[in-house]
């Protein structure tokens, strides 16, 4: 059977509005809701002019030029009214604080401030290199080409000589007249710590701050934009082209905790805007660490690699001297030489013995320091695996500890991650633990520190988390597949059962006695309330793990699904409304929450959870209406750009056809073909007064519309005059083909199509009138 969307009803939009329109030559008729903005309709015809830009196809193509630009790019990104249309009570300078402070985000300098600092009488040989000083040297230029790029193994110690030598260049650059701007990349932290997206957002930030006077440049980008990585690439580009005589000093961290191919557009980029520098007599230096895999090549630039190094050997005899508290005596001395020849340059592995030998000594067992120094593996990933197997003691609280280090959705917070393992290994405690006012941070500190062995730690950021102490304890569990050595009863199936694991414990918290005795309100008073975030505040404080349980419990129960456990018990038994209700509580934006009667299928759509949208098998319709934002679970997915979900979505509506339908076929790998356009975006907001063909039509969505038309009972009832209109406005031959099939209204359709023939003739090159009015006719 198809589907059928009963809720739907026909768009009177365009009617509403074509008699003044033909009363009044220059009406401008906005839409409602969502719909484009300042559109004139000429002669009641339908067919759209936006701000004396006409509409055709895809481009806005202006009156008074033949220029044509893509209107995803300038709709997204620039605001491209005039002065006189886009008035606004908020001055310029108010505006660009807001757009700087939407290029902030959460720890943004987490990793930065997170790396400890160099140990006294360290890494100040580097500031003395060959490298680094003709790296200085601008005479050098063309030679090194503005880059430098130091390199080394694993825990070698590089983010502490960049943090080290950043903060030398900064207590210089005063006086030098120069501004240093620096990203390290986070491969522990959230999404923006570790892609080029947050790298580009971090460096722009700090240029327009480095350089008030550069600021003007967003005075061209909409307040509401949504940052991309082209945008941003644009506006520094525009940023170093703007100065002269300036010098920029950036420092990159940790390159090979960014995804590879990133890393080598990013490289790409910034040999484009070294030259453009140059070009404007201005100085841009760029210095990288990374480690040595993978290799990737650039055309200039001077190397240097840590271990193997004299100085850097040195640093770790001035570490020893200073930290290994085991004496002086001979003994000692042999024992400092045997770990220093050990250690091989890695600094990690130095520390973490250090910490093993002291603790060895303070025990009275000197006697044992030889042998102790012995037993400890020389490779840095086996000393890992001798620190989480030297003891037996709370393997459970290890493995779930390490579990949600490693696939939480992101970092938890102390107080989440101790509540997260308690909900794990002791459900029943939950509620003592949680109504007990005497468990502190340090109660809780000692119970990580346990659970871990040592090897999370709390970062020192302004929100702090919980995080490896060092990105190789990561490699080691995944990469050198350490966890399935040490845990084998978790079989082959790693990611899944621990993502199932992991949706466990948000259940059994959410479950728990005191989550369901906190009292709501109802109704919630509105997001933006201070009662709202009073709420929000008392929640967080009573109950600290309970806005990642209900946040985290989709994703971590989506990706078990993608990894073969099968969720659709758990869907069966969740609890949709007690999930809307908290979710709502947890919102800070009122229009961004649901209501009550969202459906489960709406709710994964727009959260991109395509493999529980598989699981769920709904009969529902994604062309069915709620009273949500986006309206349909479809739009919902395309406006949140979840296009996984897009994908499922029309796979599941498309189960109604029979095999041999041509649809299949159409749908099949979709949203990774070039036939896929998706000109949703996040500020859409669904109107009732229109149809869901209109919506559709009028985004250019072709295959969508197919599918609809092909699935749902009532498609032929919203193909109105309107919808038409919307084709021809935009010029689409194939859309006005099907609708003709289908028997669409076309009593006004003489009058568009000579209008299209002047708009698209002279412009567009679409062809003669007579050729493509009997293109579309003869079909």
């Amino acid at each position: 059977m198809a589907h059928r969307d009963k809720r739907s009803k026909p768009n009177d939009y365009y009617e509403r509005h074509n008699a003044y329109a033909s009363a009044v030559p220059n009406y401008h008729a906005e839409s409602s809701q969502g719909g484009s903005r300042g559109l004139t309709e000429l002669s009641g015809q339908g067919v759209l002019i936006r701000d004396g830009e006409f509409y055709n196809g895809g481009n806005f193509e202006t009156s008074k030029n033949n220029h044509s630009y893509n209107t995803t790019t300038i709709n997204q990104t620039f605001n491209t009214r005039s002065p006189n249309n886009s008035e606004s009570t908020i001055t310029k300078q108010e505006k660009r604080d807001e757009l700087l402070k939407s290029l902030d985000f959460a720890h943004i300098d987490a990793r930065r401030t997170n790396i400890k600092s160099a140990h006294r009488n360290t890494c100040k040989w580097f500031l003395k290199t060959p490298q680094y000083q003709e790296w200085l040297d601008t005479t050098e230029s063309d030679k090194h080409g503005g880059f430098l790029w130091i390199k080394g193994k694993p825990g070698a110690g590089k983010s502490t000589l960049m943090k080290s030598t950043l903060s030398d260049v900064h207590r210089s650059s005063k006086k030098k007249g120069m501004v240093v701007v620096s990203f390290f990349f986070n491969a522990r932290g959230e999404e923006l710590e570790k892609s080029t997206i947050g790298l580009y957002r971090s460096l722009l930030l700090q240029l327009l701050k480095g350089y008030p006077e550069l600021q003007h440049i967003l005075d061209s980008v909409k307040p509401e934009h949504q940052w991309s990585t082209e945008s941003l690439k644009f506006l520094i580009e525009q940023s170093v082209r703007a100065l002269e005589e300036a010098s920029i000093v950036c420092f990159i961290d940790a390159l090979d905790e960014c995804e590879e191919q990133q890393v080598r557009d990013m490289l790409s980029f910034l040999q484009n805007i070294i030259e453009q520098a140059a070009s404007a007599r201005t100085e841009l230096r760029v210095c990288f660490a990374s480690r040595h895999y993978p290799h990737i090549t650039i055309q200039k630039g001077l190397n240097l690699v840590i271990e193997g190094r004299e100085e850097h050997e040195q640093d770790i005899t001035n570490y020893l001297d200073t930290e290994l508290h085991i004496g002086h005596d001979r003994l000692a001395e042999q024992i400092r030489s045997e770990l220093k020849e050990k250690a091989s340059g890695v600094f990690m592995w130095v520390v973490l013995v250090v910490d093993i030998l002291n603790k060895e000594y303070d025990r009275g067992r000197k006697y044992r320091l030889r042998q102790r120094l012995k037993d400890i593996p020389g490779d840095l990933h086996e000393l890992f695996r001798d620190i989480l197997t030297r003891d037996h003691n709370n393997r459970d609280g290890l493995l779930l500890c390490i579990q949600w280090v490693l696939f939480a959705k992101r970092p938890l917070t102390l107080e989440e991650l101790y509540f997260a393992i308690m909900s794990g290994i002791e459900p029943d405690n939950l509620f003592n633990c949680q109504s007990e006012q005497e468990i502190t941070r340090e109660d809780m500190q000692k119970y990580i520190l346990d659970n871990s062995k040592g090897l999370a730690e709390s970062t020192k950021s302004k929100a702090p988390t919980i995080q490896f102490i060092h990105e190789s304890v990561r490699d080691f569990l995944l990469k050198e597949n350490g966890l399935q050595k040490i845990w084998p009863e978790l079989g082959s199936n790693l990611h899944g059962e621990s993502h199932e694991e992991l949706k466990r414990c948000c259940l059994a918290y959410l479950n728990d006695k005191i989550v369901h005795n906190f009292h709501l309100p109802k109704p919630l008073p509105k997001a933006s309330t201070p009662e709202a975030a009073s709420l929000r505040l008392d929640a967080a404080k009573s109950l600290p793990f309970l806005e990642y349980a209900y946040q985290g419990i989709l994703h971590h129960a989506d990706k078990a699904e993608s990894n073969g456990v099968n969720q659709k018990e758990f869907l069966s038994i969740f609890s949709l409304s007690d999930w809307i209700e908290y979710n709502n509580l947890f919102e800070k934006h009122q229009i961004r929450r649901c209501t009550t009667k969202a459906s489960l299928l709406y709710i994964l759509a727009e959260r991109d959870f395509a493999n529980l949208i598989h699981t769920l098998d709904s009969r529902q319709s994604c062309f069915s209406v709620e009273e949500e934002r986006y309206g349909t679970p479809i739009f919902a997915a395309l406006a949140a750009k979840s296009n996984e979900a897009v994908q499922a979505l029309l796979e599941m509506q498309v189960k109604t056809l029979p095999l041999d339908s041509p649809i299949h076929s159409l749908c099949e790998g979709f949203i990774k073909s070039e036939r896929y356009i998706n000109n949703f975006s996040r500020d859409f907001t669904f109107s009732p007064n229109r149809t869901v063909a209109s919506y559709i039509i009028d985004k250019g969505n072709m295959i969508i519309f197919e599918v609809f038309l092909s699935t749902e009972d009532d498609a032929d009832r919203q193909l109105t005059g309107n919808t038409m209109q919307i084709a021809v406005s935009r010029g689409d031959k194939d859309v006005i083909r099907m609708l003709l099939k289908r028997g669409a209204d076309v009593s006004n359709l003489l009058l568009l199509l000579l209008l299209l023939y002047y708009l698209t003739s002279k412009r567009t090159g679409m062809g003669s009138y007579p050729s493509f009015t009997r293109a579309i006719v003869s079909n």
